[in-house]
């Protein structure tokens, strides 16, 4: 049989083999390199490094809930998200830079399959640091209230706003060729957003010209849903319902409408 006969009858790889092949690559070098091994630590160090200084001044000041571990936990939670999509960004601006971008738009793979590994990746490392935060959130005190079902609520939750994040970031990242400025640019702004929201204190311990900027950022949002779904032995952490969970849910939706078409024309722009 000829060379020719050959190639000619090699099947064509799909988009789903594609993807998964896009993903191991990602997903070895990550089992090395010590990114697992920041998505594992980011919780326990959050947790640590706000419970500890903080339980104290709010069991003074009040924040509505039955312990501050139930208060704190959603926040908890969203910074290690939060780090998870500074090494989004990184290894987004890491391909870009290396010129990744380029060689998949040279190469028969769909638009959507290296935006879908690495959003795999990013999902993965997710699941990694809702599972230790929780774990944290137990040694310190929090219990999920509200039965079986609104325990996976949160735990899906978290992985569709850790799934916004990190297109957020593969944006940005993919719009840069230094990877450490995209990680300390972002740095910044999830800071800013982490400490001016309800995650820490309710919003009437804000200053009152601030206060409407706190309960409606995104989020402040998220915590609310989180908080909701996680549930409480008092009243204090809401119901479930569309009212609560409506907003929350559409920053989600809003985020990955806007950054999925953005990223492909950003990797696309890089060819």
């Amino acid at each position: 049989m000829s060379l020719a006969a050959t190639v000619a009858r090699r099947p064509e790889p799909t988009a789903i083999r594609q993807w998964w092949v896009l993903t191991v690559r990602l997903t070895q070098p990550s089992l090395r390199n010590g990114e697992m091994v920041l998505a594992a630590l980011a919780p326990p160090l959050f947790t640590l490094g706000f419970y500890v200084p903080l339980n104290i001044v709010m069991s003074v000041f009040g924040h509505g809930l039955s312990s501050y571990a139930q208060f704190l936990m959603p926040i908890i939670v969203l910074q290690s998200l939060g780090s998870n999509a500074l090494t989004a960004a990184f290894r987004s601006a890491s391909d870009a830079a290396d010129g990744m971008n380029q060689r998949f738009n040279s190469m028969p793979i769909g638009r959507l399959v290296p935006l879908a590994a690495r959003t795999a990746m990013n999902v993965f490392r997710a699941v990694v640091s809702v599972i230790i935060a929780i774990i944290s959130g137990y040694v310190i005190g929090f219990r999920f209230a509200n039965g079986a079902l609104h325990t996976v609520g949160f735990c899906l939750f978290a992985l569709a706003v850790a799934t916004a994040l990190s297109l957020g970031a593969d944006v940005l990242g993919s719009l840069s060729r230094s990877p450490e400025a995209t990680t300390q640019s972002l740095a910044l702004p999830m800071l800013i957003l982490g400490m001016l929201s309800t995650g820490f204190a309710p919003a009437r311990q804000f200053p009152e010209w601030i206060q409407p900027f706190t309960r409606n950022q995104p989020i402040s949002q998220f915590v609310y849903a989180l908080r909701a779904l996680a549930g409480d032995t008092t009243s204090g952490a809401g119901s479930v319902s569309w009212a609560l969970m409506g907003p929350p849910l559409a920053w989600v939706i809003a985020m990955v409408v806007v950054f999925v078409p953005l990223s492909i024309i950003v990797s696309a722009r890089r060819a």
